[in-house]
């Protein structure tokens, strides 16, 4: 099935932008949200030239403003006849070890990558169910499969939380007409892995952007991207003891 009209949320930077690209190349309509109105207003003017056969539609959200979740997806939808997919992508990769005293830094994770994901999950299948079907695509990652010490402690709680808040959804909605799927990334070129000075096994953007656009075409259930190398990294993190896990952190 060709998902015509798709939402994303965190559009103006990063993963969300690159999946603004990828899918405005496939002639899909788009809902952009993000903060940042100015990154938006850009990138809607580069897609409107580029691809001029395509809907644009632009609007700022902050995702912790959870009355306005609603709002938003209502009026994006509103302005391009509708929504078939929405991909919940807004996320920060804030964190301290916990104990430090920088509880504001993980308490911000957790509300922005696991507590408002919620809010957009419950916004769009509502969506759905008043439209008679849709795709719900949850952004999670890869460090969702293993608890990681230090900084990234809270970010993997909040993605682990994505990933089981989505097959929690997998399960209650498999042989119905919503589809969703849930994306681990590995590490791919985006604002957020060069602020978190992440390396290891970087994937450009474009590559990794192309991955994940793939296994959302196929609206697969679950799926780690890119599949080499992450796929049996994951497999071997998941079985890794704690003591040697820090390198993935």
């Amino acid at each position: 099935m060709t998902r015509q009209k798709i939402l994303i949320t965190g559009a103006s930077s990063g993963l969300g932008e690159g999946m603004a690209r990828a899918f405005a190349a496939r002639g899909r309509d788009l809902a952009l949200c993000a903060r940042r109105g100015d990154r938006l207003d850009e990138l809607k003017a580069e897609l409107a030239q580029q691809y001029p056969g395509i809907q644009v539609a632009v609007e700022v959200l902050d995702v912790n403003d959870h009355d306005e979740v609603p709002v938003v997806f209502g009026k994006l939808s509103d302005e391009i006849g509708g929504i078939d997919r929405v991909i919940v992508n807004a996320g920060i990769g804030k964190g301290a070890p916990l104990g430090s005293g920088k509880l504001w830094a993980n308490k911000a994770t957790i509300e922005t990558n696991l507590v408002a994901a919620l809010v957009q999950a419950e916004t769009a299948i509502e969506m759905f169910n008043a439209a008679g079907g849709g795709h719900l695509v949850l952004i999670s990652s890869v460090l969702g499969n293993k608890g990681m010490p230090g900084v990234k402690a809270a970010y993997a709680a909040s993605k682990a939380g994505v990933s089981s808040l989505g097959e929690s959804l997998r399960a209650e909605y498999f042989s119905g007409p919503i589809k969703v799927t849930v994306l681990e990334p590995g590490y791919i070129e985006s604002e957020m892995t060069a602020k978190s000075g992440s390396t290891m096994l970087m994937v450009d953007n474009e590559t990794g952007v192309k991955a994940m656009v793939r296994a959302i075409e196929r609206e697969t259930g679950r799926a780690v991207v890119p599949p080499w190398p992450w796929a049996p990294l994951v497999w071997f993190m998941r079985r890794m003891p704690s003591r040697f896990i820090k390198r993935f952190a």
